[in-house]
C-alpha cells in the first residue's frame, strides 16, 4: 500500500490522444519508432529513423515529446517494451500501432514517474490478465489504464525519487554489463572448444596413442572405407524387388579445395555429410511442407510437426505442438524424424542450427526448412553433432547458403559439405571431453543467469519501495 495519495491514472495522463498538440507541416521530418526500436525493460529506444509527416500521419500511432509509449500486444507488453519519447525530430513522432500513448499532464506528473510505474512487472502481470483477442494477437485494452490506481507524490518528491532510482539503475546496469561480458566469453569458450574438437587438439589422437603404445588402430580413412562398403552391401541386400532394382549410387566425396588450409591430424579423414549418412533411402531428406498441407490434414492429436524454432530452442515438447493426421503422416513416412536423428535448420540468420531428436519422443514429421540426417552407426552421433556446431562446419554451411529473398542451404549443397572424421574411439573421447568442458561452462552460465534474475528482482524491489513511499 502506498503512503502517497492515489489517483486514477487517467487524471494525470491523456490516454491515446489522436494527434500531437502541435501538428507538423506535411513535409516536416518526424521521428519514427517501430516496436523493434524499443528495448525490453530498460526504457531505451532508438530515435535515429525519421520520415516525412505526410507519410506517417495516417496508419500509425502519433505522439509527441515526453509522451510515454507502452506496448499493448503480446509478448512485447509482457517483455516490458515501453519508453518516454525523448529527443524527437521536430518534437513529434509516429510509430507502431501496437503502442498505447500516455500523455502526461506535466503540471502534475513527471513522464519518467509514469513510465516506471506502468512498466513494473506487477503492473504488466495485471495488464496481461486484462488482455483480449485471438491467441498470439492479444492486446491490453486502453480501458485498463483508465482506472489504474496511481501513486502521486508532489513533483519535487517525484524528481527526488527518480534521481535515486537512476542511481540504482547505474549500479545495476554496470553489474549487468559485466554479466553480458561473461556471457560473451562463455560463448567464445564454447566455440574454441568445438574448434579444437574438429582440429584434433582436444584430446590425444589415436595415432599418438598407437605410437606411444606400439599398437595399431583403424584410421579415419579405413573407417570411412569400411562404412561405405557396409552401406553398399546393405543396399544390395535389401529384400524388396523395387529396392534391388535401384542402382547403387556412390556418395559424393568432398572437394579438398573447399577446405584449403585445413590440416588434418594423422589418422583423420575428410568425408562429406552424405558419406557419413546411413545410406538408407530417406536417411537424409527435407520435409515437403509448404502450400500442400490442407486444413483437413491438421488435428488436435496425431503426429507432431518439427519446425525450425524447435531445433533452435532444442525443445521438442509436444504439449503445444502442431499435429497432422496419421493418414497424412503415413504418406510422408520418408520425412519422419526418429530419436537419434540429427535435425538441421536450412534457413535463418545464420542457418545450420542443429539438435539430436531425443529419445523417448514420438516419431514426428519434419517441415520444409529442416534437414534430417541419420548418421551411420559406424560414427559417433555425439561427435558428428559437435562437429556440425563447430565454427568450421558453420562456415561451410554459410558458404553454401544461397538465395535472394530468403537465403537457404539446399539438401544437395548440404550433402556435399566436408567434415573431418577421426577414428571412432577418438570421436568418442572427443565427445566426452567436449561434454566435460561444457559442463564446467554450464555451471558458470547458470550462476550468471541467476545473477541476471537477481538484478531484475532488485530493480523491481527498488521500484516497489519507491512507489510505496
Amino acid at each position: 500500500m502506498s503512503e502517497f495519495p492515489l489517483v486514477k491514472l487517467s487524471e494525470v495522463v491523456r490516454i491515446n490522444p489522436r494527434n500531437p498538440d502541435v501538428v507538423p507541416a506535411e513535409t516536416d521530418r518526424v521521428t519514427f519508432v517501430p516496436m523493434a526500436a524499443v528495448e525490453a525493460e530498460t526504457g531505451r529506444f532508438s530515435s535515429s529513423e525519421t520520415r516525412a509527416w505526410s507519410a506517417v500521419k495516417k496508419g500509425y500511432t502519433r505522439f509527441q515529446e515526453n509522451d510515454v509509449l507502452v506496448a499493448k500486444i503480446t509478448p512485447c507488453m509482457e517483455n516490458g517494451k515501453a519508453c518516454v519519447a525523448r529527443h524527437l525530430e521536430g518534437l513529434v513522432g509516429a510509430g507502431s500501432t501496437e503502442f498505447h500513448v500516455l500523455r502526461p499532464i506535466t503540471a502534475k506528473v513527471e513522464p519518467e514517474w509514469v513510465l516506471r510505474f506502468v512498466n513494473q512487472r506487477c503492473i504488466r502481470h495485471e495488464a496481461k490478465r486484462h488482455m483480449s483477442g485471438a491467441v498470439g494477437q492479444q492486446r491490453v485494452p486502453a480501458s485498463f489504464y483508465q482506472d489504474l490506481q496511481f501513486p502521486l507524490p508532489d513533483l519535487e518528491t517525484q524528481l527526488e525519487l527518480l534521481e535515486r532510482l537512476e542511481d540504482h539503475d547505474v549500479k545495476i546496469d554496470a553489474t549487468e554489463r559485466a554479466l553480458f561480458a561473461i556471457q560473451a566469453k562463455l560463448k567464445q569458450a564454447r566455440a574454441s572448444i568445438l574448434k579444437a574438437a574438429v582440429e584434433g587438439r582436444l584430446v590425444e589422437t589415436e595415432a599418438e596413442l598407437a605410437q606411444r603404445q606400439s599398437s595399431c588402430f583403424e584410421s579415419g580413412d579405413q573407417l570411412l572405407l569400411r562404412s561405405l562398403g557396409e552401406r553398399e552391401v546393405q543396399h544390395n541386400g535389401e529384400s524388396s524387388k523395387e529396392q534391388r532394382s535401384r542402382r547403387y549410387k556412390t556418395p559424393s566425396s568432398p572437394d579438398p579445395q573447399s577446405v584449403d588450409g585445413l590440416r588434418l591430424p594423422p589418422g583423420w579423414a575428410l568425408s562429406s555429410i552424405e558419406q557419413i549418412s546411413s545410406g538408407l533411402r530417406y536417411s537424409l531428406c527435407i520435409g515437403p511442407f509448404g502450400s500442400n498441407l490442407k486444413v483437413s490434414d491438421y488435428c488436435e492429436e496425431g503426429v507432431p510437426l518439427i519446425f525450425v524454432r524447435n531445433i533452435r530452442a532444442e525443445n521438442f515438447s509436444i504439449e503445444q505442438a502442431t499435429f497432422v493426421t496419421h493418414v497424412k503422416a503415413a504418406e510422408l513416412a520418408a520425412h519422419m524424424a526418429r530419436p537419434g536423428d540429427i535435425l538441421i535448420t536450412k534457413m535463418g540468420d545464420p542457418p545450420g542450427d542443429s539438435a539430436i531428436y531425443p529419445a523417448g519422443f514420438p516419431e514426428a514429421v519434419i517441415t520444409a526448412d529442416v534437414i534430417k540426417l541419420h548418421v551411420a552407426s559406424t560414427y559417433s552421433l555425439r561427435f558428428i553433432l559437435y562437429a556440425l556446431r563447430s565454427p568450421f562446419l558453420r562456415r561451410q554451411i554459410l558458404s553454401q547458403t544461397k538465395g535472394v529473398a530468403q537465403k537457404k542451404v539446399s539438401l544437395e549443397r548440404f550433402a556435399k559439405i566436408p567434415i573431418p572424421i577421426p577414428p571412432f574411439a577418438e570421436q568418442e573421447r572427443i565427445a566426452d571431453e567436449v561434454e566435460r568442458r561444457f559442463s564446467v561452462l554450464d555451471q558458470v552460465e547458470a550462476t550468471v543467469n541467476a545473477s541476471f534474475r537477481r538484478c531484475g528482482q532488485l530493480r523491481q524491489a527498488v521500484l516497489k519501495r519507491a512507489f510505496a513511499g
